[in-house]
């Protein structure tokens, strides 16, 4: 067993015993910024009234850069490239665009466990295990939250981030979730600080050289978040 793997299955987010399984969705098509913020803060209402259950929704949206709470002016390097959107997730700048995965993780942690740490080493986790399918390393780091490729042809401490995880909580719901560069258009990027680190770089599974489509890899995404989140049941694409 891999580092990798070990540092993933210390992590266990199962749901209490009689918790229904986790809807899993996916839209085929992008899907606009503003739509999905709208559709995510009604689901998250459902689900803290006890009206809706858990949802895990992934999509793709169009090109634009995204500010976290603790995003700062002078990281947004080129601010008129694409739409820029503040949004009340964790975290600074990032980029959104075609060839990513978006995961939007709509959680009841009263229905699991009520420590908001241990949930995104979870999210960590679930990445990590889902790169390791790919015999690729994953690493946390602990200053800078996501995951990391270490890039030893370039140089002994070149290192790439491959996800970036932002969340927000609501009652104990959790809000946004993570995404996942599968092949995104790198360059993108490069109008922003990502995550506010300017010293390492930014990668995909393709840049990697893992010729992965979107579809393959959400059946990865798929198994490895069952195994650290419980069952999902699919909706169907949107």
């Amino acid at each position: 067993m891999s580092p990798s793997q070990r540092d993933a299955l210390e992590f266990s987010f199962l749901p209490k015993d009689g918790a229904p399984p986790v809807e899993w969705r996916i839209s085929d098509d992008l899907v606009p910024y503003e739509t999905a913020l709208a559709e995510m803060d009604d689901r998250v209402q459902g689900i803290s009234s006890g009206e809706a259950g858990e949802l895990v929704w992934l999509l793709e949206h169009p090109p634009l850069y995204t500010a976290g709470t603790r995003a700062q002016d002078s990281d947004l390097i080129s601010p008129d490239r694409f739409p820029v959107y503040k949004t009340g997730r964790g975290g600074q700048h990032t980029y959104h665009g075609p060839g990513q995965r978006v995961a939007y993780v709509m959680l009841d942690l009263k229905r699991r466990k009520q420590d908001v740490r241990v949930f995104v080493s979870a999210l960590e986790a679930w990445l990590i295990n889902t790169l390791w399918h790919y015999h690729i390393r994953g690493e946390r780091r602990e200053d800078r939250v996501g995951v990391w490729v270490r890039r030893p042809e370039r140089s002994q401490t070149a290192e790439d981030k491959i996800a970036a995880i932002g969340i927000r909580l609501r009652k104990w719901v959790t809000l946004h979730g993570i995404s996942f560069n599968v092949e995104p258009e790198l360059e993108h990027f490069s109008g922003i600080v990502p995550c506010g680190v300017s010293e390492h770089g930014v990668t995909s599974l393709v840049d990697l050289g893992i010729p992965v489509t979107m579809a393959e890899n959400d059946i990865v995404l798929r198994a490895e978040f069952e195994k650290i989140f419980g069952p999902v049941v699919s909706s169907g694409s949107a």
